[in-house]
């Protein structure tokens, strides 16, 4: 069968002054068709008739109406779940080998007489007027660090008319790492757009019903850069689509970027965050030009950042030494009780205030409903109520590591629960007093060495190495004699 290609070749052969035997020879046709085509105007595919009639028998005629009801009252209902449930509705009519033929008949049906689909509308973007951003779960990409996962999200922004993008790593989706994500772009950007556009976010929109659209916080924000804020419509996450294609996009980037690398294992967190940096500078390379339009319009940008924290006055710490801080619970000092703090809520710590004075900063936790004890807070008050430790709500934050754990558990089988409790909390004592890491090399010693371990061996190990600093800390394990190395093999071999 001759194609539209071959005979569109014939007829520049022949305008160049081929004949008609060497322009269907060089056409790969037959010289009696090639003289057909010369003399018509008509392309081979515009003088078929199309095709009206089925080549074999429609299987699925007889149901069709049930199926087609069932897919008019369910416009959701996928056609390999129909076709199984006509499977079980009609044994043994249908074959598994039917199934993608049933799929095209819903297929088209669905394209003449189904539902009608949802249109997107693409936008006439004008440079330096817009910048929208969004949070993007980072976690599927499986980075490592420390030989951990590194659970993370990121906040990322794109300028619309250009696709320039940048992203903060952060943890939650609070305010604070809104503040922080936005005027780390914006610095990095050098200017302000007009308009900033977000989805239906917590942080910066309120509930539908409140008469203001947008939290007083989030205006601050906005109006500290002089941009307006604007937000998609509720369920329609499509209205912010440059984020959201931009966000599949950065993550199949940051995909192929790792296994280039090699590896998805990180030291820490500053050198994932330089392999961001290096990738979005990758990404960018090719925008230049229509960034620079856009760079030309910017606002300035002000003089200085704001904090990005949230101010929280006047928190009481309660009679457990611990306040509640966005439904999580943190242990302070147990001078506190009573008193009324400030605490300046970051995306990744709380700031402590007392008055005008900074006590103290303290790692934020992800999520709700979890608590942050810390021992040296409060240990100076369980040694004066040792029975308190054994119910104790936060029991298991008393815990620093995994060898304190252990201590714990060996005192527990030595003694009373009483008395157990006592002995670790006197070590807990001594960590709070003498260090941590100290107390933490003195009992891996000591578990070395095997036997029963006290508060008074291990105060005395610590004791020694701050008398005597410059000696290493060794631990003596007498030889093993010969003899019996000798007497256990031959009683092996014999």
């Amino acid at each position: 069968m001759v194609s539209d290609r071959q005979v569109r070749k014939l007829r520049r052969l022949m305008s160049e002054g081929c004949t008609v035997r060497e322009g269907a020879a060089r056409a790969n046709m037959d010289e009696k068709t090639a003289r057909k085509y010369v003399a018509s105007t008509v392309l081979p595919s515009e003088g078929r008739e199309p095709r009206r009639w089925r080549t074999r028998e429609d299987p699925f005629r007889e149901i069709w109406d049930e199926a087609k009801g069932l897919l008019e009252g369910n416009p959701g209902l996928e056609a390999r779940s129909l076709f199984e449930h006509l499977q079980r509705h009609h044994p043994g009519k249908f074959s598994d080998g039917q199934l993608r033929t049933f799929q095209r008949q819903v297929k088209a049906w669905r394209a003449v007489e189904g539902e009608p689909k949802e249109v997107f509308f693409a936008q006439v973007h004008e440079p330096g007027k817009l910048s929208a951003s969004d949070f993007t779960w980072m976690n599927e990409v499986g980075i490592m660090i420390g030989g951990q996962p590194f659970d993370h999200l990121l906040y990322h922004f794109v300028l619309p008319y250009s696709n320039w993008e940048t992203g903060s790593v952060c943890f939650s989706e609070s305010f604070e790492s809104l503040a922080m994500g936005l005027q780390n772009a914006l610095f990095h950007l050098g200017g302000a757009t007009g308009e900033h556009l977000t989805d239906r976010l917590t942080t910066a929109v309120r509930r539908t019903t409140d008469p203001e659209q947008f939290t007083e916080a989030y205006r601050g924000l906005l109006r500290h850069f002089g941009m307006k804020p604007r937000a998609t419509q509720a369920d329609s996450p499509n209205e912010n689509g440059d984020v959201e294609q931009r966000h599949h996009r950065l993550k199949r980037a940051v995909e192929q970027a790792v296994l280039l690398r090699g590896s998805r294992e990180f030291t820490n967190r500053g050198e994932y965050e330089r392999f961001l940096k290096e990738l979005f500078g990758q990404l960018n390379a090719g925008r230049k030009a229509r960034l620079a339009e856009e760079q030309a319009v910017l606002r300035p940008l002000p003089s200085r950042r704001l904090e990005a924290c949230t101010m929280i006055p006047g928190l009481r710490v309660s009679g457990g030494s611990t306040i509640s801080v966005k439904n999580n619970v943190y242990s302070v000092d147990s001078r506190l009780v009573g008193e009324r703090v400030t605490v300046r809520l970051y995306a990744d710590r709380l700031d402590l205030w007392y008055g005008q004075r900074h006590l103290e900063s303290i790692p934020r936790l992800r999520g709700e409903g979890k608590h942050r004890i810390q021992y040296r807070h409060i240990i100076e008050w369980l040694l004066r109520k040792p029975g308190a430790f054994e119910n104790y709500r936060y029991r298991e934050d008393l815990f620093p590591s995994v060898r304190f754990r252990r201590l714990y558990d060996a005192l527990a089988v030595q003694h009373a629960s009483r008395k157990a409790a006592k002995e670790y909390l006197k070590v807990l004592h001594l960590a709070a007093t003498d260090g941590q890491s100290l107390v933490e090399e003195a009992l891996g010693c000591l578990e070395e060495l095997g036997g029963p371990i006290s508060f008074l061996e291990v105060q005395g190990i610590v004791q020694n190495w701050r008398a005597h600093p410059e000696t290493p800390l060794e631990t003596s394990i007498s030889a093993v004699p010969l003899s019996e190395y000798d007497a256990l093999m031959g009683e092996a071999a014999g």
